[in-house]
């Protein structure tokens, strides 16, 4: 459990979480119909920054991505009141695509491009952070498992303070994708109604200062009582029918939590038929079918790495309250499972508040805020003493770099050089999986360290509770390059569903996940370089403070196509 210090929301409808609040409860929204946006076909409707707020916003000497991050921040900074420039804050990126706007698929032409870690690493340094920052990219979860994640360093003792920021833009990039995908609306977003079409994108940056719970905390104010995350292990871009996935990580977060005192559900509620329809199953599966359901994205659009943190924030303000916000767009019923659901303002005179989200890679994640004290559900010190006492044993490692291939430290004989490499290994020690040929060069690098390491283990393991953590520096770059090459001449526009996809790099955690039926979390970080003891604070953190058995985790990263390496092991908490 982490106590909430300040937040703030820059968005279309506001430069702080007050202005952001009024706005929505006052039923206004940032979706407008846009025509040719950076150069696009075709028109989209979507939540976006308007040439004047864009030049407001504008911190010098940084780029249109960073300086939304850096208004955030310094607003909830300058509201925590608290000293940052020692070693006892970290810094939590939540994002999909960062700066990809400025990228080119020439790796020559990038003009003031920065990778996510780069990015993150500035960030942190406008503000005097020390420490390494991490950014978390975990598709549309990303902005709830960068709260998980502060909460597991926090707790396990760590760090004191934990400033998580999420933030992305709207972009030709994404857009161009999610069209590839037909999943935009040509209209203002309606979650969970009969008529949807689909989502609407927008971008807005949100932050929340995190502080570690003390023995002698206040006993009033926001806490992040608990997180849960998890894998459908069914699909990368379609979430399971049966909500089970989404399901079992509101039931972990919610644990003996007392229902009663929950105001409502916060849903990712993205409007896409297969989305809502599976929170449906899941919220009423969980026996919360009552409980009324709050959906944000009819205000903000869908905000990617943001949304995670901005719906909390939200959350937290409605409680604040004593309202329950409407779902913006809904008059009918359009979904299977039963939901509480109104396009009115509600009260509520609850205290609480669970949030839910769901994303491509099929993960899924849930947090439960409190305003109340909690009891003792998380007594301070508990995961920090829980942290210093087990021990973890590395079973087998693998290591697969563009001329090399050592397993369990035995090297072996390889002829090819570069990706032709991954192509003769898979050709001779796995060969029985012809999806292979359609992964990205990121996701067959890490397809093939992770089967070759589990092959060593022989009897297979029960797999319900293994993880999937892995940890690079360059995200995605080179599927980025490749989609940005089916976009960039407007006359020859033909984006790929299945490029697109490879351009979240936590989709290469699915794939594992879906080939052996891991459905514990899967999770995957960018750091600035490959930095064993913060991969080690995040490893431990997270075996502490989850129901995680074993985990295959390590580094995984593809800088080009024939420079890559993956260094992968198994690890166990030992009993």
């Amino acid at each position: 459990m982490i106590r909430v210090l300040s937040t703030n929301i820059v968005s279309p409808l506001g430069t702080d979480t007050e202005q952001n609040y009024l706005a929505v409860k006052a039923g206004k929204s940032a979706l407008r119909p846009i025509s040719g946006w950076q150069g696009l076909p075709e028109s989209i409707t979507a939540s976006v920054f308007s040439p004047e707020q864009s030049e407001a916003l504008k911190v010098e000497g940084y780029t249109r991505f960073e300086s939304l991050a850096i208004r955030s921040v310094a607003d909830a900074l300058a509201k925590a009141g608290i000293e940052v420039r020692g070693s006892n804050t970290v810094f939590i990126l939540s994002t999909t695509k960062a700066d990809v706007e400025e990228l080119s698929s020439d790796q020559n032409t990038d003009g003031d491009y920065h990778s996510p870690a780069a990015c993150a690493a500035r960030i942190a340094a406008h503000f005097g952070i020390s420490t390494r920052p991490i950014v978390s990219c975990n598709a549309c979860i990303s902005g709830v498992a960068a709260q998980i994640l502060a909460d597991r360093l926090l707790s396990c003792g760590y760090y004191d303070y934990a400033v998580v920021c999420g933030a992305d833009c709207t972009s030709a990039f994404t857009a161009a994708g999610f069209l590839s995908f037909k999943s935009l609306s040509p209209l203002p977003c309606r979650p969970f109604d009969i008529e949807r079409l689909g989502l609407n994108l927008g971008e807005a940056a949100a932050t929340i200062v995190f502080a570690r719970e003390q023995q002698d905390s206040p006993t009033e104010g926001w806490r992040l009582v608990r997180g849960s995350m998890d894998n459908d292990a069914y699909h990368l871009s379609a979430p399971i029918p049966s909500g089970e996935g989404a399901r079992k990580v509101l039931e972990r977060a919610l644990g003996d939590f007392d229902r009663s005192r929950l105001a409502f559900i916060s849903a990712h509620g993205t409007a896409t038929m297969f989305n809502d329809q599976m929170e449906s199953v899941a919220i009423r599966d969980a026996g919360l079918s009552q409980l009324p359901l709050s959906a944000l994205k009819g205000w903000y659009g869908h905000t990617l790495g943001a949304s995670g943190v901005l719906e909390s924030i939200i959350g937290m303000k409605s409680v604040e309250d004593g309202t329950v916000l409407p779902v913006r767009g809904f008059c009918e019923i359009g979904v299977s499972g039963k939901v509480n659901i109104s396009s009115e303002l509600r009260s509520t005179k609850a205290r609480a508040f669970v949030k839910m989200i769901s994303g491509f890679g099929g993960c899924n994640a849930s947090a439960l805020y409190s305003l109340e004290p909690c009891g003792d559900e998380a007594k301070a010190g508990g995961a920090e003493a829980e942290a210093a006492g087990f021990e973890l044993d590395c079973s087998h490692s693998v290591r697969l770099t563009d001329s090399s291939l050592c397993i369990d430290g035995k090297e072996f004989e390889v002829e090819a050089r570069g990706k032709e490499l991954l192509t003769e290994i898979y050709r001779k020690h796995i060969g029985d999986y012809p999806k292979f040929y359609k992964m990205d060069l990121l996701g067959r690098l890490v397809f093939l360290a992770s089967e070759l390491l589990i092959k060593q283990e022989g009897e297979t393991p029960e797999a319900s509770g293994r993880a999937v953590v892995l940890f690079n520096h360059s995200s995605s770059i080179v599927a980025d390059r490749s989609h940005l090459a089916t976009i960039e001449d407007r006359d020859r526009f033909y984006p790929s569903p299945s490029v697109f996809l490879y351009t979240l790099p936590n989709i290469v955690t699915g794939e594992i996940a879906i080939r052996h039926g891991y459905k514990a979390e899967t999770s995957l970080y960018i750091l600035e370089d490959r930095d064993p003891g913060l991969m080690a604070q995040v490893i431990r953190s997270s075996f502490a403070k989850s129901q995680i058995r074993d985990m295959v985790c390590g580094w995984a990263d593809c800088s080009e196509a024939d420079c890559f390496e993956a260094d992968l092991k198994i690890i166990h908490k030992k009993q």
